[in-house]
């Protein structure tokens, strides 16, 4: 049984996971660019997505400048991070049901699929227990994620 209160809590432990490691490409940014934070905070903002962001991490990593192995730690993270993207775009851009009791609970995804000669949207999927726990994994992993950035960061000494 998923209760209404549960999901909420699990998503927003998701969504604040995900915003605070995002925030972590700052410090990449920072050093691989070889800038201070405060204009690698400007670039971050300035970039409006995500992927954005990820995309800009993975080709200044990928600059001759770049020492082979900062080159192969930035991109093994930043794949990590774009697995993880994923769910937590679902869970971020869907819309949540529940019955009238609270307990079963369903997503309806905020995306349209478009075939030759149909468009489909709000694909509806039950929000289960294995779909929490499901969650709660990528939590961890999005944590993990996490301290190893940091990681690199102190031990690259990247601006921070």
């Amino acid at each position: 049984m998923v209760l209404f209160k549960d999901v909420l809590q699990l998503v927003g432990h998701l969504n604040y996971t995900w915003t605070n490691t995002e925030s972590l490409l700052i410090y990449l940014i920072a050093g691989l660019a070889r800038t201070d934070k405060e204009t690698a905070i400007i670039i971050f903002l300035t970039l409006n997505t995500t992927k954005a962001r990820i995309d800009l991490v993975e080709r200044l990593a990928k600059m001759s400048n770049t020492a082979p192995d900062d080159r192969r730690a930035v991109l093994e993270l930043t794949s990590r991070l774009s697995r993880q993207a994923r769910l937590r775009n679902k869970y971020t851009h869907c819309i949540y049901s529940f019955d009238q009791t609270g307990t079963r609970a369903s997503t309806q995804l905020m995306r349209l699929v478009e075939s030759k000669d149909a468009v489909r949207y709000g694909k509806v999927e039950a929000l289960d227990n294995p779909e929490m726990l499901r969650i709660s994994e990528t939590i961890a992993a999005i944590q993990s994620i996490n301290k190893d950035i940091w990681t690199l960061v102190e031990t690259r000494d990247f601006p921070h």
